[in-house]
Parts: structure tokens; sequence; C-alpha cells
């Protein structure tokens, strides 16, 4: 897809993928979002001040999760008239930095009437186990 497509509400089908796009966030990369978004808690910032929270080690936050999910969508959507409208996400076990995470999803319903899709994204680990899993809902204009 160009930079200058996106995706159409007519083009969309009910199990169509969204990835599998894999990634590997660095511990530097998850110090600075903790940061910015003013989580100073050491879990996300050290190692040894979450292995003191009985963590194994320093871990991503859920609301970097729930960024990288939210940008599947939208990269998925491209610059057609589609707009993320919702999307919630349940944390199942620890986000590790330093770590091969594959994000996932699948178109699951349509809606004709309302014009809107939903879809089921989770981020997996390197053993396939899904540490956050959530649904997103996507809104298309009347016309496109």
């Amino acid at each position: 897809m160009s930079a200058n497509t996106g995706r159409h509400f007519d083009s969309v089908a009910v199990g169509e993928s969204l990835g599998p796009h894999e990634i590997v966030i660095e511990k530097p990369r998850a110090r600075a979002f903790a940061a910015a978004c003013g989580m100073d808690s050491g879990r996300f910032h050290d190692d040894e001040a979450a292995r003191a929270e009985g963590l194994p080690g320093m871990i991503i936050p859920g609301n970097f999760s729930l960024g990288l999910l939210s940008k599947l969508v939208t990269d998925w959507l491209g610059a057609g008239p589609g707009r993320l409208t919702r999307i919630g996400t349940t944390y199942r076990a620890i986000v590790l930095p330093e770590r091969r995470l594959t994000l996932h999803g699948f178109v699951t319903h349509i809606e004709r009437e309302a014009r809107s899709v939903e879809i089921d994204v989770w981020i997996e680990n390197e053993e396939a186990e899904r540490l956050v899993i959530g649904t997103a809902s996507v809104a298309f204009p009347p016309t496109d």
C-alpha cells in the first residue's frame, strides 16, 4: 500500500490478517517511553528495581503495548478514510524488553449498516504466548 492510498470499507473481509509484524523494544526505548509518560516506577527503568518487586527484570509499560497494537491497526488502515475509534486490551503476562515480539490481528466482524469493523489484536512472545490481547473498532464514513 503506497502512502497515498488506504483501506476502504468495501475491500475489508472477515478473516483478513493484520501483520504479523515483528519488533524488538530495546531497554532505552522502553525507558524513554516511561519517562515521557511520567512513569517513574523502577519496574520500567531498572532491572534490579524490577527484581526487587518480584519481576524478572524491567518491563515494558502497558500503555506502550497498547500503542503498538493501535499502530498495527492504523498502519493497516493507511491513509484511507477509516478511523480507529476504540481499542481495549487485556494484559495477560508481562512484556519484557529486548525480546522478539510479534503483533497480530484479524478482522472478526463487519457491520455493513454501521460501516464498522471489529478486529482482534494481540502481542505474542517468542514462544507464541499471547501476552496482550484486545479488540479494536474501526469506523468508515458513509461513502469512501
